[in-house]
């Protein structure tokens, strides 16, 4: 049975506090595991949420703040250590080659895995397999910094009533299906278009085109809000989001699940993060993120 899920492995900004590890994110799609962010401390935190080293397939890291990837040096060299058996895949800013090289050989450890670098430098599409494409856009912070989106490929779903009004049956449903037609029948007439499910990731980031693109038609969106309204000053001085800003970006884009993550130390009421992005306009499904939290894609609608 395929899953689904994100597991939340870290919600702090800038600074661990004592409730909250540096960022780190899971996302457990199908058989593949995406490791977005991973902060200090995200290999422990990972023991504590019962994520594997063997469960990971690729890393994507949005942009170069420890924060955000510190715990590269890590998450790789227990790869490496539990000797994973499949090739894993690294996506960052290209400008931060440099940075992830360091991260990669911080000490001294025997390389057993293959680790395939593969640096974004624009925006479009990264890779492509047979149950996702994966995307990134340039975002906007004060270093170079990617937001990422998977897109499940549509499929067809054969309707079987419709099928059997018109006597089709047994290999002729897969002749119709390659075809696109048999016997004056067409797809169209007996099956509808199930729309492939959308997730996007969105860290570090004032209010830019690559946000909206990003969140557009997401079925789910994990976004930073940073700090609350009053202090939207400071949001955009330092090249992040408000709670409200967040949400009314996942209004906007018809988001159907708003996870709102990477909180400033500041603010010691998570509850208030809820209620501003409900007086944002969003009416959808809301969680705002705590550590070792496993959060469900929706369903399909």
């Amino acid at each position: 049975m395929s899953v689904r899920e994100l597991v939340v492995l870290g919600t702090a900004s800038q600074v661990p506090t004592r409730h909250r590890n540096h960022n780190g994110y899971l996302l457990r799609w199908d058989g593949q595991g995406l490791l977005f962010d991973p902060g200090e401390g995200t290999q422990r935190q990972m023991l504590r949420a019962g994520v594997a080293a063997h469960n990971l397939n690729r890393i994507c890291v949005t942009h170069f703040h420890g924060d955000h990837s510190l715990g590269l040096a890590g998450v790789i060299q227990r790869i490496n250590l539990d000797r994973v058996p499949h090739p894993v895949t690294a996506h960052y800013p290209a400008s931060g080659e440099r940075f992830f090289d360091r991260l990669r050989y911080a000490t001294a450890y025997r390389e057993t895995v293959r680790l395939e670098q593969r640096p974004v430098s624009a925006d479009g599409e990264l890779d492509r397999t047979p149950s996702y494409v994966l995307e990134a856009h340039r975002l906007s912070h004060p270093v170079e910094s990617y937001g990422y989106r998977l897109v499940e490929p549509d499929v067809r779903r054969m309707l079987p009533e419709r099928l059997a009004a018109h006597g089709i049956a047994g290999p002729d449903v897969g002749l119709l299906l390659r075809r696109g037609e048999l016997n004056g029948v067409t797809l169209d007439e007996v099956s509808e278009r199930r729309r492939g499910q959308r997730f996007a990731f969105v860290m570090d980031t004032r209010l830019c085109e690559g946000v909206d693109v990003l969140a557009e038609g997401a079925d789910m969106l994990v976004i930073e809000s940073t700090f609350l309204d009053e202090d939207t000053e400071l949001a955009v001085e330092h090249g992040h989001l408000t709670a409200g800003q967040a949400a009314g970006v996942a209004a906007r884009a018809g988001v159907r699940h708003l996870v709102l993550t990477h909180f400033s130390q500041r603010y010691s009421d998570p509850a208030e993060f809820e209620r501003q992005a409900r007086a944002a306009g969003f009416t959808g499904e809301l969680t705002i993120a705590k550590d070792l939290l496993r959060v469900p894609l929706p369903k399909r609608r």
